[in-house]
């Protein structure tokens, strides 16, 4: 028996139930639909927003009008091209054919057309990035030649072995690494500081849009709440600019909770009613999570991209000012030739300590790390998944992800789709750019540590899949170099652990095994070891250098703006800063650790198994932080003591390596508390301008969420109501149905 006929729900809730029997709970699109007539039985105000027959009228049956939860349907085909991944069969195909040719049997004849009519590799941008990439290279290549050669100085021996050169090549490509993360900022710094702000990859101007744009929310089992208020919080932003005439919100559900599935429809309802909008706001739920979000995305441009020509692509907790969507929509009006503008969201609405420095972080360091891409991409950049304007015509066409052969983790779905589908526009003709100077986009980030480990493993298995299709043919190479460097991004905590292990080995050869003072050709003379540990503290000091430069380039450049005052002032900037440092370089074994330990399991064929995003800050337990990093603090305890026991002067180097390894536990359970962060927005640590006088788009966010708590509360006690079994019938009834979590008896029939 189900919870209304146990008498649990209120009579509004029980007449609506009877109204459900006499019609189908789902139209034949698999959308759900109500009757007008089992609106009128539903007596009070919050019930009679589900059903509302002012809203979203569709289509009439024999029991009159009914709401549909999604626009009619038109259908188009979205199927993934050819790509050519193996390097020397694209080659082979070049030298015996061309490469007109080697693009029409890469793409098809009809992508070759849009290709060759719209990639004009002579554009002003193409050439300056050639040249700037050039410059970069031959610059990051001198000093990482300079500084091997100084590492292989500190060796004592004239000659060096096997283990030595292993060395010496290990930190060569580390330090090209943060060599090029430091000239990088270096070159984004000098265009910041002589221009202040960064120009636009269109002019958008102020004429009335022409374009319909849909703003996309793909949600897995997320918290209801948030969800919903930050699509109600858009859509009041995107009311007040006057244009949201040519915007559509879809909210695009994947949950596989029964009674999260009621929640959202309800919550989708009472938003609708609550801006007093119709048919402009739609929610569907799919039958089956293929290829999660991307497959999600996907579903929704074969059924309605026809009535849209962009889409913003949001996440559960991103937002974004209806000011912003505008201008967007506004810049793929004036220059047809973009496909994807990613915007630079910031982090907001953080309260544990951990996820306020991390949000800190990303304000202050954010703007110049991605001038500091821009600078280098220019018209090649990446696209982040979320939170970017996409031109749908294009990506219909071009950038369907097809499944890697072969088994998880490195084959099947592409989990980082992100970055291959802007690959793959660039690979049509379409130009792919970052928009610095556009405000008013935002989202959320991990609230502890453990969280982001948990995101991080998901990343890890995504960006080394894309070793498979980096050299994929017609990639640009902007974005073969993203691809690159998400790789590196993973593989290089692995690298750091290798480096330290043959540093170790070393050291343990050194201590352990008798010179050798004679070589194996004749000599008059002995060969006396030499040790040069003057240049082991310059190297050391210079790699500190490069990777704490960016950091201040960043303050520089607040302090130059006269935007100290937005951070809490000079002092609370300057000294949060400090603090952001040392906590950072705390982590950063850490996460050599945990990064280290899922490149491992990845390449050994372990895949993950997908849970939701962890959004809410709960903090962490003593009992989980000890279960995910005993393991880490065990190994460095032994690490250290074997270390003091080999040779106690290695010792004090290891000391920044092991020690936050040791405080991991606490490090992880302290930083994850609410009242610690709170603490420090009182004591004016870690501000951000959000903080100190937020947007209206935050204020109209609060508000939001503060509506849906006490519409949930008021709401006739559904959502008090624990839904028994029958709900569970929902997972072989369609794509989603309000109705279906009052009446059992409406799924038989």
């Amino acid at each position: 028996m189900s919870k209304i006929n146990q008498g649990l729900v209120p009579e509004p809730w029980r007449k609506t139930e009877e109204a459900c029997l006499h019609q189908p709970a789902l139209d034949a699109d698999g959308r759900f639909s109500i009757s007008a007539h089992a609106a009128r039985l539903i007596g009070d105000e919050t019930a009679e927003a589900f059903f509302d027959a002012r809203a979203g009228v569709r289509s009439r049956g024999s029991q009159g009008a009914q709401v549909l939860s999604a626009p009619e349907i038109r259908r188009v085909s979205m199927a993934p091209r050819k790509l050519e991944r193996n390097p020397f069969r694209c080659l082979w195909l070049k030298l015996r054919a061309g490469s007109k040719r080697t693009i029409g049997q890469c793409f098809g004849a009809s992508a070759r057309n849009h290709l060759l009519g719209k990639d004009d590799s002579r554009a002003p941008w193409r050439r300056l990035a050639r040249r700037r990439r050039f410059l970069m290279a031959l610059i990051v290549l001198a000093q990482t030649a300079a500084a091997s050669w100084s590492l292989a100085k500190t060796f004592a021996a004239p000659q060096l072995g096997a283990l030595q050169y292993g060395i010496v090549v290990t930190f060569a490509v580390l330090f090209s690494w943060i060599s090029f993360s430091f000239w990088a900022s270096v070159a984004g710094f000098g265009w910041l500081w002589r221009n202040g702000k960064a120009k636009d990859p269109a002019n958008g101007g102020h004429l009335p849009l022409r374009g319909r744009t849909a703003l996309l929310m793909p949600i897995c089992d997320e918290e209801v709440t948030r969800c919903f208020a930050g699509v109600e919080a858009m859509y009041r932003s995107l009311a007040a600019t006057g244009e949201i005439g040519n915007f559509d919100f879809f909210i695009l559900s994947d949950s596989a909770d029964k009674e999260r599935q009621v929640e959202e429809q309800i919550a989708w309802a009472q938003t609708r009613r609550a801006v007093n909008e119709a048919e402009r706001i739609f929610y569907r739920r799919r039958r089956v999570n293929i290829k999660r979000k991307s497959g999600n995305i996907a579903d929704f441009l074969r059924r309605w991209s026809r009535r849209y020509d962009y889409m913003i692509v949001l996440d559960a907790d991103s937002l974004m000012a209806g000011e912003t969507a505008v201008r967007l929509a506004r810049m793929m009006e004036s220059a047809p030739q973009i496909g994807i503008i990613q915007t630079i969201p910031t982090i907001v609405n953080r309260a544990s300590l951990f996820a306020r420095i991390q949000q800190f972080a990303s304000r202050v360091y954010g703007p110049l790390s991605s001038a500091s891409l821009h600078f280098w991409q220019l018209g090649e950049s990446a696209y982040w998944g979320h939170n970017a304007i996409i031109r749908i015509e294009p990506f219909v066409n071009y950038c369907a992800l097809a499944r890697l052969p072969g088994r998880a983790p490195l084959g099947g779905e592409i989990m980082s789709h992100d970055f291959i589908e802007a690959a793959l526009m660039g690979r049509a003709g379409m130009e792919v750019w970052m928009a610095l100077d556009v405000p008013g986009s935002y989202e959320e980030s991990p609230p502890s540590l453990l969280d982001e480990l948990k995101r991080d493993r998901r990343w890890c298995q995504g960006n080394l899949q894309h070793l498979r299709l980096l050299f994929a043919d017609g990639f640009k190479t902007g974005h073969r170099a993203i691809l690159g460097m998400g790789v590196m991004a993973y593989v290089s905590a692995l690298l750091w652990a290798g480096f330290l292990i043959l540093n170790i080995i070393e050291v343990a050869g050194q201590t352990f095994s008798a010179p050798n003072y004679f070589s194996s050709q004749p000599s008059l003379f002995p060969i006396w070891p030499q040790w040069h540990p003057e240049w082991a503290i310059a190297l050391a000091s210079t790699t500190a250098l490069l990777l704490l430069s960016p950091k201040l380039l960043s303050f520089l450049l607040i302090i130059k703006s006269g935007d100290a005052k937005r951070f809490g002032g000079f002092l609370s900037l300057a000294l949060s800063i400090v603090l952001e440092i040392i906590f950072s370089s705390l982590l950063a074994p850490v996460r050599m650790w945990f990064h280290s330990k899922f490149v491992v399991l990845t390449l050994l064929g372990s895949p993950i198994n997908w849970h939701t995003q962890q959004r809410s800050e709960h903090g962490t337990n003593w009992l989980a932080a000890g279960r995910a990093q005993a393991a880490a603090t065990l190994f460095a305890a032994g690490c250290i003591g074997a270390i003091f026991w080999i040779n106690p002067a290695a010792f004090v180097w290891l000391l920044p390596v092991v020690v936050p390894l040791i405080l991991s536990i606490p490090l992880s359970v302290y930083s994850s508390r609410v009242n610690l962060g709170r603490a420090s927005r009182r004591w004016r640590l870690f501000l951000i301008p959000e903080e100190t006088s937020a947007p209206r788009i935050l204020a109209g966010l609060k508000s939001a969420v503060a509506k849906q708590k006490r519409r949930k509360l008021s709401g006739s006690g559904l959502h008090k109501t624990h839904l028994n079994q029958a709900i569970s019938k929902m997972s072989g009834y369609g794509s989603h149905s309000i109705v279906s979590s009052w009446s059992a008896e409406s799924f038989e029939r």
